[in-house]
């Protein structure tokens, strides 16, 4: 009695222990898992002085590079089309090993261990390894996305939030790894997201299920944990700079920081054990008089004749082939209404899109140029090394709050207020226009604030552009839209971050060496200093944020009808559907059991 009593306590351990491992929310605490590490694209300034130094190059060399680095880190439109077509390993797969080797090879230059390689090596390693968080970030986001439609914004902002403190992580387990070696720092960029990957990947797919009322309460909870370990980092960081640690207090602070990240994890037991007791009782009631009768209804309609078999064949042929002429060239200009499955190529050329993506450039180009130079900025405005090497690390928080902030606000500001979500991108825009003055004028103590806001405003734009594109295009060919959105990122940046601020940088710094009687070398760093260095370069970025801030408001005005009705009506019907035939496939399974009995 005794060892049969033990006996069903342990089949029920190894029976939710299996649920959580395969449940959609060990997915979503997987997909944290993974996004934390992915983020080594956020990290470019503070291995780029590395690589100038090393290598040799001027600041348009170093900006051209930076901007293949954001080209990599968007271009995912192979990785979103792949993903349509095959489970979300497979992606996970691809990035994992394009990560590894891009960064591998980048650590191999500039650590001395291979010739020096020409500038165009160099750009293309940078590109694979950026081009690996494509991969990482369709598979882990998109599967979240499309497990929990009804909760996108928070989901999107979540994740991507995890995505911006990776900088910070990482940074923490570097000098519990190697101390203050920065080389070592592309080296850990090479193997840790790839190892972490490999791990969780397995449990990264699909899940049909219906969602529940108190999934959003679990999402929030979420959200606080991620708060508790983004203030955790955001101390570390600034009592570290204070102080020197040694190599075993920095054990320490990682080792807290680990815990404070698996953390999530409580909540993936509750909420699967709310499911499990569901389960419990279901099976407890499973021996009710409408039970019998759903099965009696439901069997006739499975053994159909082979006449109506065969009708119900050529009625969903004639549906694929109605499908496949509205999805022709012919319709492209012609797509349907807003929030409706849309193709590629409908999205793509729907004036939405088009203007979604204008604004998009305008505002990403301007803040990425901070986000990538910023090291450049804090020493041509002459603040000490101390200083930078502080701001380009809280970099990483600030990227964190706009994600989640973003996500949070502007899921309440669409189902609360009925306001349109693109409205939140234009307020974006405007308010960074603030932090890009401040270094245009270089106003005293201006660049910390100014990191904090475009830290923010980068951040923020990134799950607002993406709960967009899923709103006003569905999530049929998410995988891809998602991906196309992102190829503003580079367009921008290589407009105003290289063609802009690298060429005007880079001319103000020949002059003053002409002013000085100085000629370059060949090989030789190309340094500015004083404010003139980006001052006209911020004031052009300045405008160019305005008229995204412009043109994002005729979005705005397109779109306020729509956002106006309820937009999750649909996923909340779907789920419902869900349910039922969960319940009816219960339903056929449990008698069958009773009669065995």
């Amino acid at each position: 009695m005794v060892f049969s009593r033990n006996q069903h306590g342990w089949e029920n351990t190894k029976g939710f222990t299996l649920q959580v491992l395969t449940g959609r929310w060990f997915m979503v605490f997987s997909s944290f898992m993974i996004m934390s590490v992915s983020g080594a694209s956020y990290m470019f300034g503070l291995y780029s002085r590395e690589i100038k130094s090393v290598l040799g190059y001027d600041q348009s060399t170093l900006t051209l590079l930076s901007f293949f680095k954001d080209l990599g880190s968007n271009i995912g439109i192979l990785s979103g089309l792949l993903n349509e077509i095959t489970p979300p390993w497979v992606v996970l797969t691809i990035g994992g090993l394009l990560n590894f080797f891009g960064y591998f090879m980048i650590w191999l230059a500039v650590t001395r261990k291979i010739p020096k390689p020409p500038i165009w090596n160099m750009c293309l390693y940078i590109f694979i390894g950026a081009n690996s968080h494509c991969s990482t970030n369709t598979g882990a986001l998109v599967t979240s996305v499309k497990n929990f439609p009804g909760s996108r914004g928070v989901v999107i902002g979540l994740l991507s939030g995890y995505l911006g403190l990776s900088g910070a992580i990482i940074t923490q387990l570097y000098y519990a790894f190697y101390g203050n070696d920065s080389k070592s720092l592309i080296l850990l960029m090479a193997w840790l997201p790839t190892a972490v990957t490999f791990v969780f990947m397995p449990v990264i797919k699909h899940h049909k299920r219906a969602e529940q009322p108190n999934d959003s309460k679990a999402f929030y909870n979420f959200l606080y944990m991620s708060l508790i370990l983004a203030g955790f980092l955001m101390i570390m960081i600034i009592v570290q700079t204070c102080f020197n640690f040694t190599k075993s207090e920095y054990y320490v602070t990682s080792i807290v920081m680990l815990l404070l990240l698996i953390l999530p994890l409580f909540v993936v037991i509750m909420e699967e054990q709310r499911i499990w007791k569901n389960k419990k009782e279901q099976i407890n009631g499973e021996d009710s008089p409408p039970k019998p009768l759903n099965i009696t209804t439901q069997m006739p309609q499975t053994h159909q004749s082979t006449g109506e078999t065969t009708q119900n064949q050529n009625q969903n042929q004639n549906q694929n082939q109605n499908q496949k002429q509205v999805s022709s060239w012919r319709n492209i200009l012609f797509p349907p209404s807003r929030g409706e499955d849309h193709t590629i190529f409908q999205a793509i050329f729907s004036l939405d899109m088009m203007t979604l993506f204008v604004a998009t450039i305008c505002g990403l180009g301007g803040t990425l140029t901070v986000v990538n130079n910023l090291s450049q900025i804090g020493l041509s405005l002459g603040y000490p090394a101390h200083s930078i090497t502080t701001f380009v690390s809280l970099m990483a928080i600030w990227i964190y709050l706009g994600k989640v902030t973003q996500g949070v606000i502007s899921e309440f500001i669409i189902t609360k207020l009925k306001l349109p979500r693109p409205l939140m991108l234009t307020s974006i825009l405007i308010f960074s226009c603030l932090g890009h003055l401040l270094i245009a004028f270089n106003v005293p103590n201006g660049l910390y604030v100014a990191s904090i806001i475009i830290g923010f405003c980068f951040g923020a734009n990134w799950p607002v552009l993406f709960s967009i594109i899923s709103e006003l295009f569905g999530l049929k060919y998410y995988s891809t839209l998602y991906n196309v959105g992102s190829i503003a990122s580079p367009i921008g940046s290589y407009l105003l971050s290289v063609r802009v601020a690298g060429h005007l940088y880079d001319k103000e710094a020949l002059k003053q060496m002409a002013a000085l009687g100085l000629k370059r070398k060949p090989g030789e760093e190309l340094n500015c200093n004083g404010s003139e260095c980006y001052k006209l370069a911020f004031i052009i970025i300045t405008a160019v944020s305005l008229l995204g801030a412009l043109v994002s408001l005729t979005l705005v005005i397109r779109t306020r009808e729509f956002y106006k009705g309820d937009i999750y009506k649909k996923f909340r019907e779907e789920a419902r559907n869900n349910e039922n035939e969960l319940v009816v496939t219960q339903n056929k399974v449990g008698p069958a059991s009773n009669d065995d009995a």
